[in-house]
């Protein structure tokens, strides 16, 4: 199964113009042609099987043989909020395994300890919608440019709001066990220095509620799949 991305998609015109990048892989890469099927997302839910009707690499036309909206869809709602990391291969490696096991929004949340404060988000989106191909998926992550942790704080969240820290003081309920199935979830996680103490206190003012991933120390990268597997692992997904 050949999956592309169509991001204007409209399922119900009958037919669709990859754009060239998109088209180029299909018709050079993958040796596509004339008749030969695949199959395109809006990353907004619907899943559309195609057939090729023009091969060419700069606009590869499509005729749209039948669609299924709310693809995949799953029973919850993950927004996970990962200070970025320094090496930035890491933050992006993060990504896409996130997108991989299943995650709605990606926010970059600046701490007081980051040593990165900037990100190319564009390079992000390439690799999570690199990510929704490779594994099939309808949906497409939202990427958020870089957010101050005050401001993430002030976020709605209509179900359980989460900071993973490292500090040993306070008691910290084990991930899996402090939200519960069908839930909307946001999780924080921190920079390679952890959360300072102020910031740590600032979230668990705001609601917060404090979580560990485990005993072992993990890198940020690293803390942000295990948080993403988790969600999804109560959910049976």
């Amino acid at each position: 199964m050949q999956l592309f991305y169509a991001p204007d998609l409209d399922p119900a015109s009958g037919s669709y113009l990859l754009g060239e990048e998109e088209s180029k892989h299909a018709v050079r890469v993958l040796r596509l042609g004339r008749g030969d099927s695949l199959w395109v997302t809006d990353g907004r839910g619907a899943m559309c099987r195609a057939e090729i009707a023009d091969d060419s690499p700069r606009g590869c036309r499509l005729e749209i043989l039948g669609c299924e909206q709310g693809f995949g869809q799953r029973p919850y709602s993950l927004h996970l909020a990962v200070a970025p990391t320094k090496n930035v291969d890491r933050y992006e490696w993060f990504a896409e395994k996130a997108t991989e096991i299943g995650v709605d929004r990606i926010t970059p949340v600046l701490t007081d300890r980051c040593e990165r404060r900037t990100l190319r988000i564009d390079r992000i989106l390439r690799v999570v919608t690199g990510a929704m191909k490779q594994s099939l998926k309808a949906y497409l992550p939202r990427v958020d440019s870089p957010m101050p942790l005050r401001e993430l704080l002030e976020l709605p969240c209509a179900g359980s709001r989460l900071i993973a820290h490292c500090e040993e003081s306070g008691s910290r309920t084990p991930l899996g066990e402090a939200f519960g199935p069908r839930e909307q979830v946001l999780i924080l996680i921190g920079p390679e220095g952890d959360f300072s103490s102020d910031e740590i206190r600032s979230a668990l003012d705001s609601g917060f509620r404090a979580v560990s991933l485990g005993r072992s120390r993990l890198r940020t990268e690293t803390a942000g799949v295990v948080a993403a597997h988790s969600v999804a692992f109560v959910n049976g997904w």
